[in-house]
């Protein structure tokens, strides 16, 4: 085997692996040790600043495999008969910060990266079919609601509940929080959504309405509150573990990818509105469709580089898939990649793993960290052959709108309440065991802090959600407080 010899960063041969250049043994350091100066601005450099939400979290490489066909519905490569893309998975928290534990109660994100010969194309979602809010203008207080206090930085039970409560659409999710999907048995065991309304185009460009979802062959499993408490004081990257050595291992998770399909005329008269995220589409009424699978077999090399500064976009679509009139969706548009801008670096998407397979023909010129090479013309239009937009080829879905300038939630429709979906969840999907769980979960965690004016708008709020689980958590939390 070949030695090999530390270098600096600029690739020279490096001077030494633990000595700093002195006058004699015992005098002062030198300034002229660019080396020693090297690694210490380096590593005052090395961490890029953590994500908002979704900061802890792992992930791995694989692949998507088509099975299914769904050509009447989409023209996109990827989803193609036989096709087989490469992809990137990352499964996170949403509240916790990149050294909490994996297995505090939350969400978990689940977002898919595809490198297609079309250009990226990104699924942003979680672990649960819907989400808190239904107005993004709303989503900078949840996540502060759910983060830490200003004063003491100390994460704070009635801060949460107080914002709960105060926004009855968050209802179903809090409901699937505080359920079993709220405490994963690993990643590997749960389902993911985009949870979002895509759409999809076909050959004629028609539009369709899309769900997707990705259910585990794993399994569904989860954790009870007492054995993820003891695995966040024993074992806070649990989750991360768990996957790492499964793929090390050569126990390749996967999860069967299936699709809703709404009619593109049936979201105008539909009995709710299909573009509200804390809903979901009956299966009764749109049926699961086979698509595909997808395995993950490849753990990553290098976490920072191929994970941490991973980014995934909903803006990411390619011909043949595109976004709806989906509130939350159309801002995350915008946000995720901004984010990604201001916490990597304008030219996030030249680094490798965020680097499409095709070729790119971009009139983006200049900024830190950009090292894909520039040629003239830098400018459009031009005279000089440069590359030139088709209308035809792009992954833009549109769709007719009108009306006033408005601020209001979504129309209301038949069935559109805050409450309903999620009563149905608790009386009529969980089980008996599911739902004792759920009230104990509730119990311990608004036992925790939880105070009036508060304390009374959460019991209303599971009262809402079904009547008998209201009264449950009502007399818990009052014995636990008496």
């Amino acid at each position: 085997m070949t030695e090999r010899h530390t270098t600096t960063e600029a690739g020279a041969p490096a001077p030494s692996d633990g000595q700093s250049l002195t006058v004699g043994p015992d005098g002062p350091i030198l300034l002229q040790d660019h080396y020693l100066i090297e690694q210490m601005a380096m590593f005052n450099r090395e961490r890029t600043p953590e994500r908002q939400p979704h900061a802890k979290g792992g992930g791995a490489f694989g692949q998507l495999e088509i099975t299914g066909d769904v050509s009447a519905y989409t023209k996109a490569a990827v989803f193609a008969p036989g096709a087989k893309t490469e992809m990137l998975a990352r499964f996170s928290t949403v509240a916790g910060e990149r050294g909490s534990p994996d297995t505090w109660r939350d969400v978990r994100g689940f977002a898919l990266k595809f490198y297609t010969e079309q250009g990226n194309f990104d699924i942003v979602g979680n672990n649960t079919p819907v989400f808190f809010l239904r107005d993004p203008l709303k989503f900078q207080h949840f996540i502060r609601s759910q983060k830490r206090l200003a004063a003491s930085n100390l994460r704070d039970h009635n801060m949460q509940w107080d914002f709960w409560s105060l926004n009855p659409e968050t209802a179903h999710q809090v409901t699937y929080v505080m359920g079993d999907r709220g405490l994963p048995r690993s990643w590997r065991h749960m389902n993911g959504y985009g949870s979002h309304t895509y759409s999809w185009v076909n050959a004629a460009g028609e539009i369709s309405w899309v769900k997707y979802h990705f259910i585990s062959d794993q399994g569904v499993e989860h954790l009870d509150q007492a054995e993820g408490d003891r695995l966040a004081g024993t074992d806070g990257d649990y989750h991360q573990r768990d996957l790492y050595t499964a793929i090390e291992r050569g126990e390749f998770p996967s999860w069967a990818v299936k699709v809703q399909i709404m009619p593109f005329e049936d979201a105008k008269t539909y009995r709710l509105n299909p573009f509200d995220l804390t809903k979901v589409w009956p299966h009764a009424d749109y049926p699961l469709i086979d698509v595909g699978r997808f395995t993950l077999n490849r753990n990553v090399t290098d976490y920072h580089a191929q994970i941490e500064q991973a980014a995934f976009e909903p803006n990411n679509t390619v011909p043949g898939t595109g976004l709806s009139p989906d509130k939350m969706l159309l801002a995350r548009g915008f946000s995720y990649a901004d984010a990604h801008r201001a916490r990597i670096g304008t030219n996030y998407n030249q680094l490798p793993v965020n680097a499409p397979k095709n070729d790119v023909h971009s009139y983006s010129k200049d900024g830190a960290m950009r090292f894909r090479l520039a040629s003239d013309p830098v400018y459009a239009p031009n005279s000089a052959g440069g590359p030139v937009a088709d209308p035809a080829l792009a992954a833009e879905v549109r769709w007719h709108a009108d009306g006033d300038m408005v601020r209001s939630a979504y129309t209301l429709r038949k069935d559109d309440d805050d409450f309903s979906q999620a009563g149905a969840l608790v009386r009529d999907v969980f089980d008996d065991a599911q739902r004792k769980r759920l009230a104990a979960n509730i119990i311990g965690h608004v036992s925790a802090g939880v105070t009036e004016p508060v304390l009374s708008r959460v019991f209303e709020f599971w009262r809402n959600v079904d009547p008998d689980l209201g009264s449950a958590v009502e007399a818990g939390v009052r014995a636990n407080l008496a």
